[in-house]
C-alpha cells in the first residue's frame, strides 16, 4: 500500500523482461477494466435522468421500443436500445440470455431446465427471464460449466 497513490486512480505495474502473451493480456485486462469501468450510468426516463449504479441493476430487457431496467428498487423505462445500453455497461457481468435480455451475472441465483432446450434464470427480487436455447451455451461457457 502506497499512501501516495490515490485510491480512485491506483497504480498498476507489470514488470518483465519482455512482453510475453501472459503479461500483454494482464495489460489489456487492466486497460478493458479501467476504460469499461462505470460504476453508475444515467438512464433517461420519460421525465427525468435517474443516475443508477450498475451493481443494481438485475435485468434489462426490451419490450418493442421500450428497454426495462429491472433493478433492486425499482423498474425504470428507457428508449434506449438493448444493444446501446449493453455497450455503456460494458462490464463483464453482463450477459445477453436472449435476443431481448441481458442479466447481471452477479444477482444470477438458479436456472432450471424448460422446454424446447431454453431455461429459466430466476433472479434477484424473484425476477425471472427465459434464457433462449440459442444464448444457454454462451450462459454456461461464462459459468464455467
Amino acid at each position: 500500500m502506497d499512501p501516495t497513490i490515490s485510491s480512485n486512480d491506483p497504480l498498476v505495474m507489470i514488470k518483465a523482461d519482455r512482453l510475453e502473451d501472459e503479461a500483454k493480456e494482464i495489460f489489456e485486462y487492466v486497460h478493458r477494466y479501467k476504460s469499461s469501468y462505470n460504476n453508475v450510468i444515467p438512464i433517461k426516463t420519460d421525465d427525468k435522468i435517474v443516475m443508477l449504479k450498475t451493481d443494481q441493476i438485475i435485468l434489462a430487457d426490451i419490450n418493442q421500443t421500450t428497454l426495462m431496467l429491472y433493478c433492486m428498487d425499482a423498474i425504470y423505462t428507457t428508449k434506449e436500445t438493448l444493444t446501446h445500453f449493453q455497450n455503456r455497461v460494458n462490464r463483464q457481468n453482463f450477459v445477453q440470455i436472449s435476443k431481448h435480455a441481458i442479466i447481471n451475472i452477479d444477482h444470477l441465483l438458479s436456472l432450471s431446465d424448460s422446454f424446447s432446450g431454453n431455461m429459466t434464470a430466476r433472479l434477484t427480487n424473484n425476477i425471472k427471464s427465459s434464457v433462449s436455447r440459442k444464448y444457454v451455451k454462451l450462459l454456461m461457457d461464462y459459468l464455467g460449466l
